[in-house]
């Protein structure tokens, strides 16, 4: 996975940017409000596993000056029934706000205006969050879908004409959307090359030879889904499976849910079952070795980022940078 920073440059620009950090309304109701408003019809929880998660970062101030304006914005990891439960969280330094994305995802936001020339300030945020190994219910697979998460978005092309035929030669001849999706599932686990990037190409890039990792794989199960009229949403988090995340994707990680008929919103990784041997184990089946952290391919709030953005002003004052980012995954006794 990846981030960006930026930094504003003048404050017509600030202002513009600041703006968009409140809470906002969906920037389309068919894809966003109301669908959160629906459960999935998960046939239950068999097991479950305790984490304790740790997000660090350093915001070092490289000077000459000081900002006057300075925000760092860091998503939590949050309830996302019936996936995972916050037992507890702590947030450091303890003088922060909440706020809150068109995806319902929420943020510790900080003020670090006035910071000095020369410091730092270390940011840490634990949670203990429990996550459940879910399966869904696909049958019969019938009825019809809701009108929400089908649009084109920036990096889910379902609009390009590429994506539209390759929808439509996947799904002919299939019987009900379980088994539509199923072929989009299949098709891109036999056909798309796993390689890391450290980029967000998007769907319709993930369909050419430079090779695509899980940004691409969720992207392009998106695309195909909403243009055959099926309800999908991106889902970014940590994938955490003994140390050995490595072999099969990176610890920050992305993965999809689908809205199909009778079942509701269910979880798939295409990453993950790229593999004939996988396959199967991640289609329709929530492993408790998935935390979400965030919900919604660009997250306002992110500004095109994942998981953490800052902006400060006047930016040719001073150097402000992120350092040390890293996540420490626990299993808890």
């Amino acid at each position: 996975m990846w981030h960006r920073l930026f930094a504003l440059v003048a404050l017509v620009s600030a202002l513009a940017l600041l703006a968009g950090c409140a809470d906002l309304p969906p920037t389309s109701p068919r894809n966003q409000g109301e669908a959160t408003l629906l459960p999935s019809a998960a046939k239950g929880v068999e097991k479950s596993k305790v984490y304790e998660v740790v997000e660090r970062m350093t915001v070092v101030n490289r000077g000459p000056g000081e900002p006057s304006k300075h925000n760092l914005w860091v998503a939590l990891i949050q309830d996302q029934p019936p996936y995972q439960e916050v037992l507890s969280r702590t947030i450091s330094p303890d003088d922060y706000t909440l706020v809150t994305d068109e995806y319902g995802n929420q943020y510790a936001e900080f003020d670090f205006a006035g910071m000095a020339a020369g410091t730092s300030i270390p940011v840490e945020i634990q949670t203990k969050v429990r996550v459940n190994d879910v399966t869904f219910d696909l049958a019969p697979c019938e009825g019809a879908l809701p009108d929400f998460f089908t649009d084109p978005d920036l990096h889910i092309e379902a609009n390009n004409p590429q994506i539209i035929e390759l929808a439509s030669q996947l799904a002919e001849g299939k019987a009900n959307d379980c088994e539509i999706v199923r072929a989009f599932y299949d098709y891109i686990g036999d056909n798309l090359l796993y390689s890391y990037n450290g980029a967000s190409w998007g769907a319709q890039a993930a369909l050419g030879e430079m090779g695509a990792d899980c940004t691409e794989y969720a992207s392009l199960l998106i695309a195909l889904s909403r243009a055959a009229g099926i309800p999908a949403r991106y889902l970014e988090g940590l994938y955490h499976n003994g140390g050995q995340e490595e072999a099969l994707a990176r610890r920050e990680h992305a993965w999809v849910e689908v809205y199909l008929p009778g079942a509701g919103w269910t979880l798939l990784d295409p990453t993950l079952g790229r593999s004939a041997l996988t396959r199967d184990a991640y289609f329709a089946h929530a492993a408790p070795d998935h935390i979400i952290v965030t919900r919604g391919r660009n997250p306002s709030t992110l500004r095109g980022g994942s998981y953490f953005t800052h902006l400060y002003w006047p930016g040719q004052s001073m150097e402000i940078r992120i350092e040390g980012f890293e996540w420490n995954i626990t299993p808890a006794p």
